[in-house]
């Protein structure tokens, strides 16, 4: 089984904000295939089904960001999932809006959830979607603008990033991570 994990805040209040593209990616790829993802599990919200012939797990962690990698763990715990069957999808200020950056480890970057993550899992090499959201402008709040809706202008931006993120995963079903990336950084 691979496990797709959307980071996010729970609420509709969080609903919208650029620290919830996680959790978007995960309604639009679940949407796709009518898997739904209101399991309460683990900490978190959970939905399995099949997608071009793999099972396929869905969870959206309930703990708030901070604490992402509680739900996380306790999932792959009771599953008994394996580290590289498992793929983060997140928010990220330091990739530019509308691009999608694919990586297998690396530091948190003043990342929260995957802070919470590293922690929780012992390791800094998982496979993860980094979804751009773009700094804010120089001197403006980083927390405000994470829990700040997008500007109109971003929308289809975001739209595109998450098109291309739901086609990685689906493709990481089907070939490895790596090859993967290859395919969707170059």
């Amino acid at each position: 089984m691979k496990l797709i994990v959307g980071l996010g805040n729970p609420g509709q209040e969080y609903a919208a904000t650029r620290h919830n593209v996680g959790f978007m990616a995960i309604d639009r790829l679940s949407g796709k295939y009518g898997i739904s993802v209101q399991k309460k599990q683990s900490k978190g919200l959970a939905g399995e089904g099949i997608i071009r012939g793999h099972k396929v797990a869905f969870l959206k962690p309930q703990t708030y960001m901070n604490l992402s990698g509680e739900s996380v763990r306790a999932f792959m715990d009771f599953y008994k999932v394996k580290l590289e069957d498992v793929i983060i999808v997140y928010d990220d200020l330091d990739t530019e809006i509308g691009k999608v950056r694919l990586r297998y480890q690396g530091s948190a970057g003043g990342h929260n959830g995957i802070k919470s993550l590293i922690q929780h899992l012992g390791t800094e090499k998982f496979n993860r979607i980094r979804i751009g959201i773009s700094r804010p402008a120089p001197g403006k709040d980083i927390a405000h603008y994470v829990l700040a809706p997008f500007a109109k202008a971003e929308v289809e931006l975001l739209d595109r990033a998450l098109d291309v993120t739901c086609d990685a995963l689906e493709t990481a079903l089907e070939i490895s991570f790596e090859s993967t990336m290859g395919k969707f950084n170059g």
